[in-house]
């Protein structure tokens, strides 16, 4: 079978779509997978991405799961936003408007971010909607705070000047290019462990080299000056981390603060070997992590709760 044929090269096939409307108008691009009264997911994807970064996880999970994935504001099918721009405040608006347009109320839900997406849960953590629809989070290779000071990407010595580079690099407007050797091999270094396999490379760098110019420097700003921490002290769901021993972008240091601080944390997950791009490098690991937080937090409550009751009407029919 060539390999443009083979099932792992095909992105998933959506359920269905729609579109959310997030507080300042923006339209979100929403992806719905698997049985509609399946046990919920909903995934978050990071800086420069899109939904098809979760096709692994989605492949896997939507044969039993509600899976919902989405375009963050500005990249893949959502378009550029509207009057709220780009901020921490807008991720956290666009999940609440995410949660609202495909959970009914009270339908809880396991949320998984990685990298921004994870930001994207800790910015909402006090929200209502993410307190009414979080049944549990995983967070995987992600931070909340110091993201320009603690970034190992660049060969310079910790310190303000590393700090200062680094977070020109967040911001720089200059093109990516075309995916070629030279351009993989920097996005694997920047970005992923150095034993990943060529073809998750060149997923990533496909994924990645696609995200327009404007939604990379718009957010790596954001990025650049980012701070919640006071978000992780709010995120009062149960909450598992996941990360990458040679992640550069967001080292481990990240995801030990976060675990620490976490009101109700189901511990850290430290891959090793693994870089930035867990669920592309390890998609296993990150499947299992979220299968395992759905059967402890929501599958009980949704289809296999009313698989019961209709079995006990049918015994009293």
């Amino acid at each position: 079978m060539s390999r443009l044929l083979h099932r792992d090269t095909v992105p998933p096939v959506p359920a269905a779509e729609l579109t959310a409307r997030s507080a300042d108008g923006s339209r979100i691009h929403v992806e719905l997978h698997g049985p509609e009264d399946a046990p919920a997911v909903v995934l978050a994807h990071g800086w420069t991405c899109n939904t098809r970064f979760w096709d692994a996880q989605i492949r896997d999970l939507a044969a039993d799961h509600r899976v919902i994935a989405y375009d963050q504001r500005g990249h893949g099918l959502t378009p550029e936003p509207g009057p709220g721009g780009y901020s921490t405040n807008a991720l956290a608006d666009d999940l609440e408007a995410v949660l609202a347009a495909t959970l009914a109320p009270g339908r809880k839900a396991v949320l998984a971010g990685h990298s921004m997406g994870g930001m994207t849960v800790m910015a909402a953590a006090a929200r209502p909607g993410l307190r009414e629809h979080a049944a549990a989070v995983l967070l995987c290779s992600t931070g909340s705070t110091r993201l320009a000071a603690e970034a190992r990407v660049l060969p310079l010595r910790a310190g303000a000047l590393r700090t200062r580079v680094t977070t020109a690099v967040l911001g720089a407007k200059a093109p990516l290019g075309p995916v070629n050797p030279v351009s993989r091999k920097i996005l694997k270094y920047a970005t992923m462990g150095p034993g990943s396999a060529p073809d998750r490379v060149d997923a990533c760098a496909r994924i990645v080299h696609a995200c327009p110019r404007r939604a990379r420097v718009e957010w790596g700003h954001v990025l650049a000056e980012l701070d919640l921490a006071a978000g992780v002290r709010e995120l009062r769901v149960p909450t598992a981390v996941i990360a990458g021993t040679d992640d550069r972008l967001t080292p481990p240091v990240h995801a030990r603060a976060i675990a620490a601080a976490l009101p109700v944390g189901l511990g850290l997950t430290e891959l090793a070997g693994m870089g930035h791009m867990t669920p592309v490098e390890a998609p296993e690991a990150v499947t299992a992590k979220i299968r395992e937080l759905v059967t402890r937090y929501v599958a009980t409550g949704t289809a296999a709760e009313r698989k019961a009751a209709t079995a006990e009407k049918e015994d009293v029919a």
